[in-house]
């Protein structure tokens, strides 16, 4: 393999222009030629920057880079399809005319802020433990948690946990973390022996959920992009 060369179905999905599935699809019914000639392999080897892809006879120019916030919804799935027949979070993107891909991902239990793009260089930045990209979620978990209790939390999810108000029903927490792996808070908060009730992303980077509503999408700027993720592979 030279060097950059990805499988033709990559290629297609980095680009912005499907999804793997897609991509394969494509390649697959002999809608795809790479310099001219088709390919229906969809792991024939490409390097994207420097072949020439057509679909349909059509050249494949990579999109304009687009990245959305979302207020995913509690009870939707941070997938394309379920086989469980649940709501995605792609029945909430009516009217975006744009391929974008989750970056990183929120429980189907868990709401608030969700990035969705198609540059693939960014989400990948973002997503990478080492660039430490802060995220706060607002919690809920049954019975009274004390602040010692929160301070083993912090040691556990090595980030910060912050008690909002508490009673003997139930205890609300501000959670910050530099990773989002799945289902850490509800893991951390179950072994100090409280059960999570409600679970809300509100900040990602410098991103802030705000007012908009549970199911609606605002496209972010480039330079909203550049404020809150300073140093990251998006430039728009």
């Amino acid at each position: 393999m030279k060097k950059g060369q990805v499988p033709l179905e990559r290629a297609l999905s980095k680009l912005g222009l499907a999804s793997r599935t897609e991509a394969r699809s494509l390649v697959r019914e002999g809608r795809v030629a790479v310099d001219g000639r088709p390919v229906t392999d969809p792991l024939f080897e490409v390097v994207p920057e420097r072949a020439r892809i057509d679909i349909d006879g059509h050249p494949a120019e990579k999109p304009r880079p687009v990245t959305i916030l979302l207020h995913k919804p509690r009870g939707v799935v941070t997938t394309r399809s379920d086989p469980e027949g649940r709501p995605t979070v792609y029945g909430c993107l009516e009217g975006l005319d744009a391929h974008v891909v989750p970056v990183g991902r929120l429980d189907a239990a868990t709401s608030g802020l969700l990035l969705l793009t198609n540059d693939t260089r960014f989400a990948d930045w973002v997503t990478d433990p080492r660039n430490e990209v802060l995220r706060v979620y607002l919690v809920t978990v049954r019975g009274e948690l004390s602040e010692d209790q929160a301070g083993e939390g912090e040691r556990l999810v090595a980030g910060s946990v912050a008690v909002r108000k508490r009673s003997k029903r139930e205890t609300h927490l501000v959670i910050k973390l530099t990773e989002g792996k799945n289902r850490e808070i509800r893991r951390m908060l179950a072994a100090l022996g409280h059960e999570v009730t409600k679970l809300k992303r509100v900040s990602f980077g410098g991103l802030e959920l705000g007012e908009l509503a549970a199911g609606e999408w605002r496209e972010v700027t480039t330079e909203e992009l550049r404020e809150a993720f300073p140093g990251s592979a998006r430039r728009g």
